[in-house]
């Protein structure tokens, strides 16, 4: 008797999933932008600078992918709602979100303005609260996403960064926060916590303080274990993770990528 062949079920691709990277247009962000296109997200890169972050998903496009830039203030509710909108429209429901848009305003606390304190958390926590609310349904309606939300070292205290270190670490209570309310609907939160990073903002730093930015970084790199500052890319390889598929029962921690264990 001859035996019939047994059909073998078929492989399901995995869905193009749209992915929303605010402060999108250099640095972190731009690299974590470029590596989610290259793992097959379609991007869209937020960012205030509107013809940078243009310039970063033509880029992006250039390579192969989709994206598109956009230039949105992220702490304005109406503004996100649009950008969220458009996004919607132009490369299908977001449900990856990348809460990196941030500022630094830094100062010891006598001397820190009460503006300085306000501009810093406005973008960072503000701005991710309003984006986190935009795209929350279009993720429960899919009954999948990840959001992965940008804390620092900083987040453990810096001299000079009190405004800066209480947001970061905010970052990390409301990332924590939003894995236990959104976890029933297939959506995790993470948080990426970078040391220092050769970026447009470490360079300005390094400026404020009368130094080059090699000399800073080289500086920062004799306490690192592993000798060295970090890149943009090494911060966007563990974003990368977070928004993965198989990432899906990691929720609610926050991940140190500083050459060295920090917390």
């Amino acid at each position: 008797m001859t035996e019939q062949p047994t059909e073998q079920p078929t492989e399901q691709p995995t869905p193009t999933r749209t992915a929303i990277v605010t402060g999108g247009a250099r640095g972190i962000g731009a690299a974590t932008a470029r590596r989610l296109a290259a793992d097959g997200r379609a991007v869209a890169v937020l960012d205030l600078l509107e013809d940078q972050a243009a310039e970063t998903a033509a880029g992006i496009v250039a390579a192969g992918g989709r994206a598109i830039g956009i230039g949105a203030d992220v702490a304005d509710a109406e503004a996100a709602e649009a950008a969220v909108a458009r996004v919607t429209d132009e490369l299908g429901a977001p449900t990856v979100l990348v809460n990196n848009a941030g500022i630094l305003r830094d100062n010891l606390l006598f001397k820190m303005s009460e503006d300085d304190w306000d501009a810093v958390l406005r973008v960072h926590l503000r701005g991710a609260f309003v984006m986190s609310r935009a795209v929350q349904s279009h993720m429960v309606s899919a009954g999948w996403g990840r959001i992965v939300n940008l804390s620092s070292t900083s987040a453990l205290g810096n001299r000079g960064q009190a405004n800066y270190s209480a947001a970061k670490a905010g970052m990390q209570g409301f990332t924590k926060t939003l894995a236990i309310e959104l976890g029933k609907f297939g959506v995790t939160a993470n948080a990426v916590a970078p040391g220092v990073v050769a970026t447009e903002m470490i360079a300005a730093t390094a400026a404020r303080i009368g130094m080059t930015l090699d000399d800073y970084l080289a500086a920062a790199a004799k306490d690192v274990p592993v000798g060295r500052a970090g890149r943009p890319e090494d911060i966007a390889a563990a974003v990368a993770f977070f928004c993965s598929e198989e990432a899906g029962y990691v929720s609610g921690q926050v991940l140190y990528v500083a050459g060295g264990p920090k917390a």
